[in-house]
């Protein structure tokens, strides 16, 4: 399974934003975009301007980047929006909140999208009790998602249990925090996604040309 490999710390200080790919760190001092929040390379002797094409793109990449998806599988996210009915931006967000991996880190499960990819390709996690390792799978309205007998052994689920009562999972999600499960209990809408980060009607825009 292809994925960036990389410091996803140099991601956020060449998209000049801070896309919060590191849990807790992002939220201290030692976080590397508020240290130096510059481009990494060598500075540019005068600042360029910038295109209408060329801020369409910083836009998709913003996006991938922050769900954690290659250019090949955002590609196809976005075809599969278009066929949709309704408005291809919102279909493309409500694609990509429906990743298994994002849903698991919606819940509280993993601290950020790289450990939640982590926690499901470990086998930790089940969808309507049966085991799912694969992050991109889509889950739908009904599915309920909780740790697998394997992940209920393991040190994260005793460090999920003592921290799982601070998180707050967004409407679409329904958390039991007892059982450490939830519910998706409707579509995701799209004000509760990464639409803060990024302009979804202009990603559109950008593979419309």
């Amino acid at each position: 399974m292809a994925r960036y490999t990389g410091p996803v710390c140099r991601l956020c200080r060449r998209h000049g934003e801070k896309l919060y790919l590191k849990a807790e760190r992002c939220f201290s001092p030692k976080c590397a975009f508020e240290r130096r929040p510059n481009p990494p390379g060598p500075r540019p002797a005068r600042r360029r301007k910038v295109s209408d094409r060329g801020l369409q793109l910083r836009e998709k990449q913003r996006a991938r980047v922050s769900y954690g998806v290659l250019e090949r599988q955002f590609v196809r996210y976005y075809k599969e929006a278009v066929r949709r009915p309704g408005v291809s931006g919102e279909n493309l967000v409500r694609i990509l909140e429906s990743r298994l991996d994002n849903v698991v880190f919606r819940l509280g499960f993993g601290e950020s999208r790289n450990q939640a990819r982590q926690i499901v390709r470990h086998g930790m996690i089940t969808v309507n009790g049966r085991k799912l390792d694969i992050p991109s799978a889509q889950v739908k309205e009904g599915d309920t998602i909780s740790f697998s007998d394997r992940g209920r052994k393991s040190e994260h689920f005793k460090y999920i249990t003592e921290v799982i009562k601070a998180k707050t999972a967004p409407a679409w999600l329904s958390l039991d925090a007892a059982g450490l499960k939830g519910t998706v209990i409707a579509a995701p809408a799209v004000a509760q996604g990464e639409t803060h980060l990024f302009n979804e009607n202009v990603i559109i825009e950008y593979y419309s040309r």
